[in-house]
C-alpha cells in the first residue's frame, strides 16, 4: 500500500506503525492531518487504538458508552462504527449511554431531543438512563420521545408523585448470547429537581439526600442474585458543586454496595477510574472518546476498561458507520437549512466557556444576553409599578451554553448558544430578595455553579474570601431543592442598580428567563414571588432583535469586546 503524503516524514519506525495499524483497521485517518506535531501522548492514544484490533474477541462482551452528547450527531456513527469492528473480532457488543442526549446543539433542541432518540434507534443503542437535560422540555415530552426507542431505559430514583412508582423501570437484566447475564441501575442527578423548570417538572420529584442512596440500594439488590455484574448508569458526575449533597458517582461507590462497575455522566468528565482508584468510567462530552469495557463471558470478570479518541491533535482517527452518518448528515442538512441564515456579524469572541466563564465570572456573553433581555420588557412598553431605572436583568451561567465567534453570526449560533427554548420573564422582588439570590447564586465562586449571576443593571462585589453562610435547604411547591438558602448575606453587595443608590426596602423588576422565575437553579427566591409574569417572548428572539435593532446587526468590540466590569469579585490572595 503506497502510503499518503501526509504520513511521509514521521519520526521513528513506530509512527509509521500506527498509521500502517490504523489504516490496516479501518480506522480512517484525516487526508489533511498533519501528524508531525503530535506529542507523545498522541502516539499513545494511537497505539492504543491500533493495537486493541490485533486480538481475537471471541468469548468477550464489550460494552461501549458515551454520556453528555449534547447534541453532536455526528458522534453516534463513530460508536456504531467501533461496536461493529469489535463483532467483526467475535465480540458481542452493547452500546450504553448515560444521560444528556436531548439538548446542547440545535441539531437535538429543534425537534426538543425526539432526533437524539432516532439516532441512537439508528446506531443500536441497547440501554440507556437519563440526564437532567432529558427533562429541559418537560417531563410529557421525554416520554413521548422514549416511546420510540428501540432501546430499554432504566431510571430507578426518578418518581412519581401520585403513585410513589417510578417513571421508568429501574434496572435491567441483558443476556447476551454468550450467557453472561448484565444487570444494569439507573441513577439521575437529584439536582435535575432545580436544573430544570420546576414548571416542567411538577408531577414527578426525585429522590434526594440518604433517601438516593436508600433508593439506589434497593434497586441494586433487586438484581444482585439475578446477574453475574452489576453495572450503574449512573448521572452524577464528580462536579465539586455535587460534592457538598454527597450527589457524586464517588459518593455512589462508596454508600451502595453490589455495584462492580459505574458507567458515569454529568460532570463532562474524562476518567478510568476514580480519584481513589474508584470502578468509574466517563468519557467527557461530545463524543470526544468512547468508552469501552471488556467482560470475559466465561469468569464472568471485566478485563479492562479504557476511553477510546474519536479525534487526536484536531483530526478525526476512526471510521464512521455509512448509515449513521448519512442519518446525522439529514437531520444536519435540515437544521442548516431552517436556521442558517445569517442576520448579523460579531468583532468579538462572545464567552462560551463554563468555568473560567459563565459559571464563574461576569462575561461578555452574560453582558449581551442580560442587555437583550431588559431592553426587549422596556421596548415593549417597561413594566408597572416600577420606574425604568429599578428594571435589571439576571440571567444564570449555566444556561449558556457556546460561545459566538468573530465573524458571521446566525440563528442557529443563537439557538447553540440559549438552545433551553427559554422566554422572556419577569419578577418582582425586594432589594433584600436580590441580595439573597445573588448570595445564593454564588455560594460556592470561584469554583463553578450553574446559577452564577450574569447581570445588567447590577454594580456588585462578591467577596468569596468570605465563607458562605449556609441556611436551610431550599423547599420549593413543597419539593427539597439541591441548594441551601443563606443565613445571612456575608458575600454579597450591591453598590448600585442603574447608577442609583441601592435599597434593600424598594422593589426592583428583575428581567430573567422563565427557568429562574420558576425557581430554578439557586433562584428559589424569584419562585416564591407572588408577582411575576412571562412574556411569552423566546430569548433567542430577544437577542436576535437586539442585536438587530439596537446593535445594528454589529457586536462591536467596543460594545462586547470585554465584560462591562459591573461584577466585582475579592479573591483569595495567591499562596
Amino acid at each position: 500500500m503506497d502510503l499518503p503524503e501526509y504520513e511521509r516524514g514521521l519520526i521513528g519506525m513506530n509512527s509509521k506503525k500506527i498509521l500502517s495499524l490504523a489504516l490496516a483497521s479501518t480506522l480512517a485517518l484525516s487526508a489533511g492531518a498533519a501528524f508531525a506535531d503530535w506529542g507523545e501522548a498522541e502516539y499513545e492514544a494511537a497505539a492504543k487504538i491500533c493495537t486493541e484490533f490485533g486480538e481475537d474477541y471471541t468469548g468477550k462482551t464489550v460494552i461501549l458508552h458515551s454520556n453528555d452528547v449534547h447534541g453532536q450527531v455526528d458522534g453516534y456513527a463513530y460508536i456504531a462504527a467501533l461496536g461493529d469492528k469489535f463483532e467483526s473480532l467475535g465480540a458481542e457488543v452493547l452500546l450504553a449511554d448515560v444521560g444528556d442526549f436531548s439538548q446542547g446543539t440545535t441539531y437535538v433542541s429543534a425537534s426538543k431531543g425526539a432526533t437524539a432518540v432516532e439516532l441512537m434507534n439508528v446506531a443500536g443503542y441497547d440501554i440507556i438512563t437519563l440526564g437532567n437535560h432529558e427533562f429541559d422540555f418537560g417531563y410529557s415530552q421525554l416520554m413521548e420521545n422514549l416511546s420510540e426507542a428501540e432501546f430499554k431505559t432504566v431510571c430507578c430514583n426518578v418518581i412519581v408523585d401520585e403513585t410513589g412508582e417510578p417513571i421508568l423501570p429501574g434496572t435491567e437484566i441483558i443476556e447476551t448470547a454468550g450467557g453472561l447475564k448484565l444487570g444494569f441501575v439507573g441513577i439521575e442527578t437529584p439536582e435535575t429537581a432545580t436544573k430544570v423548570n420546576p414548571g416542567l417538572i411538577t408531577s414527578i420529584h426525585f429522590t434526594a439526600f440518604d433517601e438516593l442512596y436508600t433508593t439506589v440500594q434497593a434497586a441494586v439488590d433487586s438484581i444482585r442474585d439475578k446477574a453475574d455484574l452489576v453495572i450503574a448508569l449512573a448521572h452524577l458526575g464528580v462536579d465539586e458543586e455535587s460534592k457538598q449533597n454527597g450527589y457524586r458517582s464517588l459518593d455512589l461507590v462508596a454508600k451502595v454496595n453490589g455495584i462492580d462497575f459505574t458507567l458515569d455522566g454529568h460532570s463532562h468528565t474524562v476518567m478510568t477510574a476514580g480519584e481513589g482508584g474508584e470502578k468509574i468510567q466517563s468519557t467527557g462530552t461530545k463524543f470526544a472518546y468512547v468508552g469501552v469495557v471488556i467482560i470475559d463471558n466465561a469468569t464472568k470478570t471485566i478485563e479492562d476498561n479504557y476511553v477510546m479518541p474519536t479525534k487526536l491533535n484536531g483530526y478525526y482517527v476512526m471510521a464512521q458507520k455509512a448509515e449513521v452518518a448519512a442519518k446525522a448528515a439529514e437531520i444536519i442538512q435540515t437544521v442548516d437549512w431552517l436556521y442558517g441564515d445569517v442576520f448579523a456579524t460579531s468583532e468579538v469572541l462572545l464567552t462560551g466557556d463554563k468555568a473560567p466563564g459563565n459559571r464563574t465570572m461576569e462575561t461578555n456573553n452574560g453582558d449581551l444576553i442580560c442587555d437583550a433581555m431588559v431592553w426587549s420588557v422596556l421596548r415593549a412598553g417597561g413594566v408597572m409599578n416600577v420606574d425604568d431605572t429599578q428594571v435589571v436583568g439576571i440571567t444564570n451561567g449555566g444556561g449558556i451554553r457556546a460561545a459566538i465567534k468573530p465573524g458571521d453570526v446566525t440563528m442557529k449560533d443563537i439557538n447553540t448558544v440559549l438552545p433551553f427554548g427559554n422566554t422572556v420573564a419577569v419578577v418582582y422582588v425586594t432589594g433584600n430578595e436580590l441580595l439573597e439570590a445573588l448570595e445564593a447564586s454564588t455560594f460556592c465562586t470561584p469554583d463553578s455553579v450553574g446559577g452564577y449571576p450574569q447581570t445588567s443593571g447590577i454594580k456588585w462585589t462578591l467577596d468569596t474570601t468570605k465563607a458562605f453562610d449556609q441556611g436551610d435547604v431550599y423547599v420549593l411547591n413543597g419539593k427539597e431543592s439541591s441548594y441551601y438558602a443563606p443565613k445571612t448575606i456575608q458575600r454579597v453587595t450591591i453598590e448600585s442598580i442603574n447608577g442609583q443608590p441601592f435599597d434593600p426596602e424598594a422593589t426592583y423588576a428583575v428581567v430573567t428567563n422563565n427557568f429562574c422565575a420558576a425557581g430554578g437553579d439557586t433562584y428559589n427566591v424569584f419562585g416564591r414571588s407572588e408577582n411575576s409574569f412571562d412574556t411569552s417572548l423566546p430569548m433567542d428572539e430577544a437577542v436576535m432583535d437586539y442585536i438587530t435593532d439596537v446593535l445594528n446587526g454589529v457586536i462591536t468590540e467596543a460594545a462586547y469586546g470585554a465584560p462591562r466590569g459591573d461584577a466585582t469579585q475579592i479573591l483569595p490572595a495567591a499562596e
